[in-house]
Formats: C-alpha cells, sequence, structure tokens
C-alpha cells in the first residue's frame, strides 16, 4: 500500500470518525432534550428524516460503495472522495444551543451502552458485506454506524431500562424514607396545566415568613427532580415541603404521590398543555383530579373555583375542601376591586370577615389569581390576611414568566418558559398596557396542543392583532397558523417579519428597535423544534 493510499485513508477514517461522534452527540442531546423517552424522540425522528436522519452524505457514501464494488477503485480515491462526503458535520453542530447537552451519569451510560452498539454493528457489518476489498468493507461499516446511530440510540437506550429504572428506584426509595422518618412535616402539592410554578413560589414566600419551608426551585416536577430535593436539601428544621407535581402522561401524579402523599392538594387549571400526550382535554382532567385521590379525611384541597373542570373536583371529596376565585363572591377565599397595569396588580382578598388590600409585581390577571390560590393555603395554615400581603408584596416574577426587565432602553416582558393558550392570552394582554413605544411580540407558537394547536395557535394570531405593533414569527412553517390569526385581523403585511430563529429577531432587534419600544418574548421553544 502506497503513501498516498496511507494518507487518504487515514483521512477518510479520521473524518468518518469526527463525523459520528459529532452526530451521535447531536441524538444523544436531542434524546435528553425530550426527557429520555423514546416515543416523542422516534416521532421526531420521522418528522425530521430528510433533515437530520438521511442526509446527502449518505447518499454520496452508496455512490462511492457501488462504485468501488463495480470498478474497483483506487483506495485513495475511495478513501478521498470519502472523506469529502463526510467532512461536514454542521447539521450536528450547535453553536449556541439554548440548553447545553448535560453530561449527567445517566448521558455517560447511554453514551457508553451506544458507543459499543455502534462497534458491534460495524464489525457485524465488516463481516457480512460481499465486498472482496477490506477498504471497501471498512466503508460499509462506518457507513451504516453513521446512518443507524439515532436508532442504535434507541436500541442502547432500551437496552439500559432495567438499569436506569433500579437507579431510579433507589433514589425514591430514599426519598420515601427520609420522608418517612419526617411524620411532622406537611407537604404541599401543586398540579395544573397552567400557573402551578408561580402558585409554589407564592406559597414559599407565604409560609417561609412563619416555618421553615422547602421548595422546589424551577421546574423540578418530574419523580427525579422531586427525589434530587428530598435527597439533598430536606433537613430536620423544615416544616413544610412545597412540591410542583407535572404531568404529561397517564400515571404521572400516581408516580410523583407514591414519592410524596400530599397533606395539602393545590389543583390550579386545566386546559390544553400536554394535549398531544394525552389525548383529551377530559383525560389531563381526570389526571389532575388523581392529586386528590392521595389526600387523607385529614387533608385539604385548593381548587380553583373559576375553573369548572377543577371545581367539578370537589365531588365525592371527604377532605377539607377550600375554594378560590377572582370572579366570584361564593368561593371561600376571593379578590375583587382588581387593577392592573405594566408595574403589576393592586386587589382585595377577602375570606370570612377577613378583608386585606393586596398589591404584586406580577403581572396580568392569571398571576392575581394563582396569589390568591398561595392565599388561602397560608390562611390554612394559620397565617394572616395582612401577614400574607407583606409577603406577596415582596414576591418578585418567576424568571422567564411574563418577568419585565430593562435591556438597552427596551422594556422586555420575557415569557418565554412553555407558553399556553391563557397565559399567552394574558401576556400580549399586558404587552397592550403599555404607552412608552412600539409593542413588539417574538413568538415561535405554542406546541403540544394536539389536534388543537394550529386552531390555538390562529387564535393566538388574532390576540396579538389587537395588542402588539410588530411581530416577529420564529420558524418558517410553525407559525403560518399565527401568521392567518393575524391576516384574519386585517394586521398589516409589513408589520410581520418571519425569522428562522431566535438570534436572528435578535439581530432585527438590534437593527430596528429604539428605547422605549416594549418587546414581548412569547415562548421559546426547545432546539429539537429548531427548523434549522
Amino acid at each position: 500500500m502506497s503513501f498516498i493510499d496511507l494518507f487518504f485513508g487515514a483521512l477518510g477514517v479520521s473524518f468518518a470518525i469526527w463525523r459520528l461522534g459529532r452526530r451521535s452527540r447531536f441524538f444523544i442531546h436531542t434524546f435528553q432534550l425530550f426527557g429520555y423517552t423514546s416515543g416523542p424522540f422516534s416521532a421526531w425522528l420521522v418528522s425530521h428524516f430528510r433533515d437530520a436522519v438521511l442526509r446527502t452524505s449518505h447518499a454520496i457514501g452508496i455512490l462511492i460503495l457501488v462504485m468501488g464494488w463495480l470498478w474497483e477503485l483506487p483506495i485513495w480515491l475511495a478513501f478521498g472522495l470519502w472523506a469529502f462526503a463526510f467532512a461536514s458535520s454542521k447539521r450536528y453542530r450547535r453553536d449556541k444551543p439554548k440548553k447545553s447537552l448535560a453530561w449527567t451519569p445517566r448521558v455517560y451510560r447511554l453514551a457508553v451502552g451506544t458507543g459499543l452498539l455502534l462497534l458491534i454493528a460495524s464489525i457485524g457489518v465488516a463481516f457480512i458485506t460481499p465486498f472482496n476489498s477490506p477498504y471497501l468493507k471498512v466503508l460499509a461499516a462506518f457507513w451504516i454506524a453513521d446512518f443507524g446511530s439515532p436508532f442504535i440510540l434507541l436500541v442502547a437506550s432500551f437496552l439500559l431500562v432495567p438499569v436506569e429504572k433500579s437507579i431510579q428506584n433507589g433514589f425514591k426509595n430514599q426519598a420515601r424514607a427520609r420522608l418517612g422518618r419526617r411524620p411532622d412535616l406537611k407537604i404541599v402539592a401543586i398540579t395544573g396545566s397552567y400557573g402551578k410554578t408561580s402558585v409554589k413560589f407564592a406559597i414559599h414566600e407565604i409560609l417561609s415568613q412563619r416555618f421553615p419551608t422547602l421548595t422546589t426551585p424551577g421546574s423540578y416536577n418530574t419523580p427525579m427532580g422531586i427525589c434530587k430535593v428530598i435527597n439533598s436539601d430536606l433537613t430536620d428544621e423544615h416544616r413544610y415541603a412545597v412540591l410542583e407535581m407535572g404531568m404529561r402522561h397517564p400515571g404521572d401524579i400516581a408516580e410523583l404521590c407514591d414519592i410524596a402523599k400530599p397533606d395539602v392538594a393545590v389543583i390550579t387549571s386545566v386546559g390544553s398543555a400536554h394535549l398531544e400526550y394525552m389525548g383529551s382535554i377530559e383525560a389531563i382532567a381526570k389526571e389532575k383530579a388523581s392529586l386528590l385521590s392521595f389526600l387523607s379525611p385529614e387533608g385539604v384541597a385548593v381548587l380553583n373555583a373559576d375553573d369548572e373542570r377543577v371545581l367539578a373536583m370537589r365531588e365525592g371529596l371527604r377532605c377539607e375542601i377550600i375554594t378560590v376565585s377572582v370572579t366570584s363572591n361564593t368561593a371561600t377565599v376571593w379578590a375583587d376591586k382588581i387593577t392592573y397595569g405594566p408595574e403589576g396588580a393592586q386587589f382585595n382578598v377577602h375570606s370570612g370577615a377577613q378583608s386585606e388590600s393586596f398589591s404584586t409585581k406580577l403581572l396580568g390577571k392569571h398571576n392575581v389569581l394563582n396569589v390568591v390560590m398561595a392565599v388561602a393555603v397560608g390562611l390554612r395554615e394559620g397565617l394572616t390576611l395582612r401577614q400574607m400581603s407583606h409577603a406577596i408584596a415582596r414576591l418578585e416574577p418567576v424568571e422567564h414568566r411574563l418577568k419585565l426587565s430593562m435591556r438597552n432602553g427596551l422594556h422586555v416582558l420575557d415569557d418565554a418558559f412553555n407558553s399556553n393558550p391563557i397565559g399567552a392570552a394574558n401576556a400580549v394582554e399586558v404587552l397592550g398596557q403599555f404607552k412608552t413605544g412600539r409593542r413588539i411580540v417574538i413568538t415561535p407558537g405554542m406546541i403540544e396542543l394536539g389536534h388543537q394547536e394550529a386552531a390555538l395557535n390562529r387564535l393566538f394570531g388574532t390576540q396579538i392583532a389587537q395588542n402588539a405593533d410588530e411581530v416577529l414569527l420564529v420558524g418558517q412553517k410553525r407559525t403560518l397558523p399565527i401568521a392567518e390569526g393575524l391576516k384574519d385581523a386585517n394586521y398589516p403585511d409589513l408589520q410581520i417579519h418571519v425569522v428562522n430563529s431566535l438570534f436572528e429577531a435578535q439581530d432585527w432587534l438590534a437593527a430596528n428597535a429604539k428605547p422605549g419600544d416594549v418587546v414581548l418574548y412569547e415562548n421559546d421553544l426547545p432546539d429539537q423544534f429548531n427548523e434549522v
């Protein structure tokens, strides 16, 4: 074998290994963004088959193999063409990921498992291919490994299921044991399609005035998130644990309550969030209501009386029931005289003979309800309305949930986290209250809304039209329903700007926004939903 053969052979193999590493990392990252769930990841592979799975380089690779089989290409030419075909890995490189790959122990296990299966598959292909030439066998092995990497990742994930379940059960047992040693600890569990994180932090602010309170941070609302907090942060001083309980699939709430059984259950809302996974609003309501089944007769259910599906959950309950409303004085705890604007809200809260005025920095009508639900929990635990009014006045907006700030002379409303129809409508209504300059909306629309997704995004477009002066739609295809809603409302075409990414939207702002303008970031989709 000549020097030139060795050179181009090494070059081709190097590029193939480099590309395979980048491609495998890309798919592991995407799998992590989908929460290590095979169903949604598999659906994403199907929808992105031509974009991410099957690339032009794979077609070139097959052509090289066929040419080498038919005409016995020189080694240097075959490997040179191979290096050229597989040199590009731009599709698998995220220079500005919104959420970087977290190299957790689970990811390391998945990466090692995938790597071993790729090696086994490559060796197997090298032995069974009909090629006589060793170098063609090597190229065929790399082709199979490269093309098959996302599918081999799924196989590795499946084979690791017993290992992951065993590890997770260990964390769950540890959390149960810690809680079992704390019969004096009262657990407040919060679920709902919308508002649960804001309610959670409001409850924490209220209870912390008198009691050491442990609260799950951010959106730690999964079994492993809750276990992590209980196992790492729970101390003997804590008197309350305030836990957010999320769900995407039937049985999620039961799994969480099997770890931490609630003493107080708060249900904020039933809506179309995660409709794609649950199938119907009725199924979502049933799953949310399952939280109440874990309450003992001495427990407390705090229910949003302004949501008819939540209010209906009180039927058949044997525990204490507290209803909350911002529209009616027939609830146990209610608010009236609500005024709100760009700086927050003022309102009165009533419970029996008690009444107190409140103010909050949180924006939007929906946040008044969130605050009053937290107040209901505080009342049940012995705090007065006056005590709680001071706590709520100090309460800061939750990160990425309609938080107002100033950036380079612009008023920025950051509502980028997991947008939903109710929150999005409230956010653009808040935007409409600003009069300091042009009102600009940046949004990719809402997702995980199942068969209602297009209709709800179209409605969102009409809501935007009533409150914004400029609209930046992120994603050519995904935002078509919003554009249709804007046109339904006769919104001027010149004020609609379609961009491919959030970074392009930022460039537009840098070139066009002026001091005093107000920018609403409504939702920010994870990287796997990017169209480029």
